[in-house]
């Protein structure tokens, strides 16, 4: 809903990506999920008198590869700052993070919105992205009345990517973070896990009647977890914002939680601006320095990206603009089809796509599993494509196949085919002796077919096919029977 009736709605979000390292970013100790409760915060975690902080080197590389993969600037010269509030699970009583001089700046993202003809692109600029460290958590269940608070996550390494308040929905808002979120994992900098909250966005979201320019008020809905509760928080936040003003209020500056449950937003402190945050250089860092070196050894080491991916498998292996994006939605997608390519031949490659959106697709999402915990490899399905291909098996059963690869009863489309004796029948003797019996015993769809009724050519290759079990040659089936019949 880009415009609600007069209305347009302006959002831009602010992403934190844990980043995948195994310290934090100023200590070392573990940033492991699932410890018990402040077992994983060190002296300098917890901010004990004369610790220093020490700047973690594997964290600032993936900033750069961030900052490769969106074509941004990356500072030779970027400053931590401490950014100052109070919080009980914030044990310094600030936060190092980075605000006049960030690591990142500018860049932009590519999303895809829509579906079949509505489907369109869009760029979505990015301001910056900065590092920064997570605080603790504060844990208000099963205390008894009481909050405690757990400082692992303290100081835990974080990428916080903002972008410009260029999104008009909250379509595009999903299709940002859910390209935002493919783009971390693809180039190995965050593991993406939304539940164990490597991956959270807020949403500042503002509203303007149609055609003025100056921004709305915003109001920040923070710690979206889910793409699906960022579009429910998002549509029920503008919903709010317009009726409030239709109805002559006002909107306030604002952070805002979402309940899941009542599937509303509700406000928890009035919005903070930089100047409450009594921002400055921390003085226990230096500035930090990237030289040109750097950047080029990092730029070495990045994996192909989505997009260059995607041109290379339209011009090497012809397939369209869809399939490409769809097998390059995520590394693990397009190095599975590259595997199976490699077995099946690049001949096969429109067949592999097809199996991997079809088939596959569905039962990895019957069976609410990731392309990773595919109980068929890239190999085993690259072998049977293959087997399509030379004409050893038709579609049908190799679909029988794949049931029997799935189900674990087999180490390979051969070794299936050969033991249940599933080879295609393409002997073109043995066809014509099947469709002889299926015209004799079928009068009246043959006379039904002469009479101009395609349907009951349809039902002649059926119990063609139902006689040989599947095992003919489809085509060969087809041609030989309008040949019988002089059609």
């Amino acid at each position: 809903m880009a415009l609600v009736d007069n209305w347009e709605v302006v959002i831009g979000l602010e992403t934190h990506a844990q980043l995948a390292t195994k310290s934090k970013i100023f200590s070392g100790a573990s940033t492991a999920f699932g410890a018990a409760p402040n077992t994983q915060a060190c002296a300098v975690d917890i901010a004990l008198p004369g610790v220093l902080p020490v700047l973690n080197g594997k964290a600032v590389e993936c900033a750069i590869r961030f900052g490769l993969a969106v074509g941004a600037l990356i500072a030779p010269r970027s400053i931590f700052a401490r950014k100052n509030y109070f919080y009980p699970d914030l044990p310094k009583a600030y936060q190092i993070s980075q605000y006049e001089l960030p690591v990142v700046q500018g860049g932009s993202l590519t999303i895809r919105v829509g579906q079949g003809e509505d489907l369109s692109e869009k760029t979505v600029r990015l301001t910056r992205a900065h590092l920064e460290e997570d605080a603790g958590k504060s844990l208000h269940e099963d205390f008894h009345g009481k909050t405690g608070i757990d400082l692992n996550r303290a100081g835990t390494p974080l990428l916080e990517i903002v972008t410009e308040p260029d999104m008009r929905s909250s379509d595009e808002a999903v299709a940002y973070a859910r390209a935002l979120h493919a783009l971390v994992r693809w180039i190995d900098i965050c593991d993406g896990n939304m539940q164990e909250g490597s991956f959270r966005c807020d949403a500042n979201v503002s509203v303007r009647r149609r055609g003025e320019s100056k921004l709305g008020t915003r109001r920040e809905i923070k710690n979206l977890n889910s793409f699906r509760f960022m579009q429910q928080a998002i549509d029920f936040e503008v919903r709010w914002q317009i009726e409030r003003i239709e109805d002559g209020g006002t909107i306030e500056q604002a952070t805002v939680l979402f309940d899941p449950d009542s599937g509303e937003t509700r406000a928890m402190r009035s919005k903070e601006d930089a100047h409450d945050y009594r921002y400055f250089p921390d003085p226990d860092l230096l500035p930090l320095d990237i030289a040109p070196a750097w950047i080029e050894r990092v730029k070495g080491e990045m994996p192909e990206l989505p997009g260059a991916m995607k041109a290379r498998f339209e011009r090497d292996y012809g397939l369209s603009a869809y399939d490409a994006t769809t097998l390059t939605g995520s590394l693990e997608i397009a190095r599975y089809f590259e595997a199976m390519l490699a077995a099946a031949g690049r001949t096969a490659a429109k067949t592999c796509a097809n199996w991997v959106m079809g088939d596959l697709a569905a039962r990895l999402n019957r069976e609410d599993k990731d392309i990773s915990e595919s109980p068929v490899s890239a190999a085993q399905l690259g072998g049977l494509i293959a087997r399509i291909a030379d004409g050893t098996i038709s579609n049908s059963i190799a679909r029988k196949v794949f049931d029997a690869l799935w189900n674990g009863e087999g180490e390979s489309a051969d070794q299936i085919i050969e033991a249940e004796g599933l080879k295609q029948i393409s002997d073109s003797g043995a066809i014509e002796k099947i469709i002889d019996e299926v015209l004799a015993a079928n009068a009246r769809s043959v006379e039904e077919f002469r009479a101009g009724k395609e349907k009951a050519f349809n039902a002649l290759v059926g119990q063609a096919m139902k006689a040989t079990k599947g095992k003919a040659n489809p085509q060969q089936v087809g041609e030989l029977l309008r040949k019988k019949l002089g059609a």
